[in-house]
Order: C-alpha cells, then structure tokens, then sequence
C-alpha cells in the first residue's frame, strides 16, 4: 500500500476519556445528575462511560436486552456540539436528546413531554455549523418517539443560547414554536451533517405564570417526567 492509500489516522477525542464500551445507540441528557438517574433507572449494571470535564456518562444494558449509553452534554450548544462530535469520532450511530424545556404554548403543563419535530435555529452554534432557519430532527427516529410515548406533544421547539432572558421566551416570541430548549438544534444539525440519525424528547420544567413570572416543577416531578421520557426513547431506539 502507498503512502497516498494509507488510511487517515482517526480523531481522538479530548474531552470524553471512555473508561467504558461505548454503545451505538445514544441517550444524551444535558444535567450529568440526570444522567446518573436515568442509568440508574434504565440500565442494568451501568459502568461509567465518562466522568472527565463532569460530564458524566454510563453504558449497561437497557430493558430490550441491548446495549445502551446515556452521556451529559452540558449546557447549551457549544458544549453539547464538543460531546456528540466525539460520540460520534467514538462510534455513536443513533442518538436522541432527553433533555428539559420551557413552555411557550399555554396548554403545555409542567411535567408534559414535548417531542420536537424540528427546532428554530435562534442560537449561534446551530449557525456556525451551517443550519438555516429552521432544522429538522430525524423522521424515523420522531416517529418512533410518537409511537413511544403517545400522548406527548409534538411540533417545533426553539433553540436559544440564553437561559436567563427576562422571561426565557423573549427571543422566541412570534415564532410557532412549543418550547423552547438550547441544544437541539445543534444536535440536529451535527447529525444531518454526519448522517445520523437524531431525534429529541423534552420534559417541560419551567413555564411563564399568569404575571410573567417564571414557575419551575418540583424536583420529584421532573424526576418522574424524565423516567417517563427516557423510557420512551429507549423504545424509539432499534436495537
């Protein structure tokens, strides 16, 4: 073999150090704390995956008898864009984010899940990777989530870099959007890119009170609403 036919050397990740087998099918959470939950909830014998920078993750084995891992991203788009691009490096190949959200449709209650079908790129990183206005989530992988979990609602989340704005919704006023989040549509836009497949279902935390006042869930609740919602993406996930 030439020098000219020799394969390139493959990245190494720098912020992820695996202490364990990554899986293909990947759950991504941003809080490293509900990581740590839903490995304890989902897996069988989880072994940490990684631990370096605190952005805790865990692979064992889910209730379909299949490998599974569940990695922190962080928060917002430049840190969630640093984990899946090195899951990927790594060998993901299916992945859906299981994160929170705040509600910007009325009839949304703390606790529901919202599955988003696209997100309205109003963050910098989706645009620095090239994403236009608008960026979709895999069909296949939205349509298994509908399946999954059938009475969560589905639609366009917005995608912000700010967490503290003055109402958590100023930016995306005027948008027909449900939600609104800060790392899908990084995600979506990294997985167009690489050709794979990412889907995302959120768990409403926060929503606007009738003086504009921010109301956030209690613990135990999102507790229970991000059992519920990670259950419903390991079904979604194909072995």
């Amino acid at each position: 073999m030439s020098d000219g036919d020799a394969a390139a050397p493959r990245p190494t990740p720098i912020h992820l150090r695996p202490t364990a087998p990554l899986a293909e099918r990947v759950l991504l959470p941003g809080d490293p704390g509900r990581a740590l939950a839903l490995a304890q909830h989902l897996l069988s014998e989880p072994r940490m995956f990684n631990h370096h920078r605190g952005l805790w993750g865990y692979t064992g084995t889910a209730a379909d008898g299949e490998q599974l891992t569940i990695q922190s991203t962080g928060m917002g788009g430049p840190s969630a864009a640093i984990v899946l691009t090195e899951l990927l490096m790594l060998g993901a190949r299916r992945v859906i984010r299981v994160g929170s959200c705040g509600a910007l449709e009325p009839a949304l209650a703390l606790g529901e899940l919202v599955i988003a079908r696209e997100s309205l790129c109003l963050d910098g990183t989706s645009r620095a990777l090239g994403a236009g206005e608008r960026v979709a989530a895999d069909a296949g992988l939205t349509l298994a989530l509908a399946a999954a979990a059938p009475g969560a609602r589905g639609g366009a989340v917005a995608s912000v870099d700010l967490f503290y704005d003055g109402g958590f919704s100023s930016r995306a006023a005027g948008h027909r959007a449900l939600a609104v989040e800060m790392e899908a549509a990084t995600l979506f836009a990294l997985g167009a890119s690489a050709g794979v497949p990412v889907g995302c279902v959120l768990a409403v935390s926060d929503m606007l009170g009738p003086d504009g006042e921010r109301v956030r869930i209690d613990d135990g609740s999102l507790v229970a609403a991000a059992e519920r919602m990670g259950a419903a993406a390991v079904a979604a996930l194909p072995p």
